[in-house]
């Protein structure tokens, strides 16, 4: 990825906020590479080399600066990268808590392995494994600085089956090893014996703005009885989002608050074993809050429609809720065919406490897991409040998911919602919702959403709604986030005296 040096010293020296996690400065004279908001005296411009992301700073010599943190940095938004094979590569590598062999994920990706090495070296400069153990050593080390898991947890949370191996990757990264690094938080007990029973808290940092309150308002229209909750705070900021969750055979209680003044999230993880997950964990919650999204040029670009620039005048910080499991995601969104937000959720509920497994949280509170399609492979949905056809439908979409038929990891929106499409009884509205909060697709555009043809009809003067034809003429100068466009014709009609439904 190709950066511009003289916005890169611009943004460096102004400490500028929005930068962060987008590039990284090296310093020559020093062996060290920051973030652009490091608090530290900025060198001269000519000691300074930059660099796309860590990992290629790390790999080109340079070690992570311990007082500005580049592992707390913000990711890159996902639309960074030019090639969507080494974006999807990367989704891969980042899912699972071991990594994949070179040919393995070529194999997954359906390209010859020289082929992915290849990409690699062109769009990112490293090889997959340079990739993969320079990020996971960056996430080792917020573990050991933010944590009192013992180091042998944070090897195997950070993928590393071999202590011996994750001392090895970490030291050359770092130049110390996990010991030292741990020896130096200032934090740190005398007593370092992990406590089961008690949450383990990791950082997911953001650039600003970010509208918190907006997003917990919108999960707490559509939490799942059981599984989600909005926690209400004494203000808008302090609401706690929670849900139930398992991942690779782990299953425990997440909480997620907000740290404004920090610029990030606290994640408190809640449950025994629940540290091996802890990266694809915080992978998902990235996804769940969109928090990689690049704000500012979203704005600036949606900003030039008079409709849209109304909304993110009320709301900079827009962000697309994405959704935990696809799986379950386009469940909720089949559910939601034609009936309001409150009636869907009602029905999903149902499913989850019918078919899913309950266990009982920390603290005595009684929660439930989502089903996967393997438990739901003989469900018959007669029972849950949905039509025959609709019932047919669920089962059709359980049937093909259990077979792979559907590919979440696809990357292409055209040809996912063929997939979706190819079933009986899901059309366009449905596939595009599911791509645009189930897979977080930032073009995605459910043109013959109801409350979209409510808003540019109110918006045009015209007594009736707008058409399909007519929304997807008008979206196609907010390529490519049309799902945010989606967002925010929704957010507009609470802004008018009427208000429609919105999914």
């Amino acid at each position: 990825m190709r950066l511009d040096p003289a916005i890169c010293s611009s943004a460096r020296l102004a400490r500028d906020r929005r930068f962060d996690g987008r590039f990284f400065t090296a310093v020559k004279t020093t062996g060290i590479f920051c973030r652009p908001i490091c608090p530290a005296r900025p060198p001269l411009e000519r000691n300074v080399t930059y660099y796309a992301t860590a990992a290629e700073a790390a790999n080109a010599g340079f070690r992570p600066c311990l007082r500005c943190r580049p592992d707390a940095a913000p990711g890159s938004p996902a639309w960074g990268l030019v090639s969507t094979t080494v974006q999807r590569a990367l989704n891969l590598m980042r899912r699972e808590r071991e990594a994949h062999s070179i040919e393995e994920l070529a194999e997954r990706l359906g390209i010859t392995s020289r082929y992915l090495r290849k990409l690699f070296a062109e769009h990112i400069g490293l090889s997959p494994l340079q990739v993969w153990q320079t990020e996971r050593a960056l996430f080792a080390f917020s573990l050991l600085r933010d944590t009192s898991l013992p180091i042998a947890d944070i090897a195997f949370a950070a993928g590393f089956n071999s202590l011996r191996r994750f001392n090895g990757v970490f030291k050359a990264i770092y130049q110390r090893t996990p010991t030292e690094v741990r020896r130096e938080r200032a934090t740190v007990a005398a007593d370092e014996k992990h406590a089961e029973a008690e949450p383990v808290n990791i950082y997911l940092s953001y650039r600003p703005p970010l509208d918190w309150p907006g997003l917990l308002g919108f999960f707490a229209a559509r939490a799942l009885p059981g599984v989600e909750q909005v926690i209400a705070g004494d203000t808008p900021e302090q609401g706690v989002y929670q849900r139930s969750f398992r991942l690779q055979g782990q299953r425990g209680v997440l909480r997620v608050a907000h740290e404004p003044d920090k610029d990030r999230l606290r994640v408190s993880v809640y449950g025994e074993g629940c540290g091996a997950v802890l990266f694809p964990l915080r992978e998902k919650l990235r996804q769940l809050f969109d928090l990689d999204a690049d704000s500012e040029e979203i704005r600036g670009h949606l900003q030039s429609d008079p409709l849209l620039r109304r909304v993110l005048q009320v709301n900079p910080g827009v962000r697309l809720p994405g959704a935990w499991d696809p799986f379950e995601y386009t469940l909720r969104a089949i559910f939601g065919q034609q009936i309001s937000v409150a009636a869907a959720t009602t029905i999903a509920g149902r499913v989850a406490n019918r078919y899913g497994e309950s266990f009982n949280a920390p603290g005595g509170d009684s929660l439930v897991l989502f089903p996967s399609a393997e438990q739901l492979r003989d469900a018959d949905f007669s029972d849950i409040g949905v039509t025959r056809t609709r019932a047919k439908t669920l089962q059709h979409f359980v049937a093909a998911t259990r077979r792979g038929e559907i590919d979440f990891d696809q990357p292409d929106l055209d040809d996912f919602c063929a997939q979706m499409t190819a079933l009986p009884g899901i059309g366009d509205w449905t596939a595009h919702y599911t791509a645009m909060r189930g897979l977080s697709m930032p073009d995605a555009f459910p043109a013959s959403d109801l409350g979209i043809l409510i808003a540019l009809g109110k918006e045009s003067g015209a007594e009736r709604k707008a058409t399909p034809k007519q929304a997807l003429a008008r979206a196609e100068s907010w390529r490519p986030w049309r799902a945010y466009a989606a967002l925010l014709l929704w957010q507009s009609l609470k802004l008018s005296p009427s208000t429609g439904d919105n999914k």
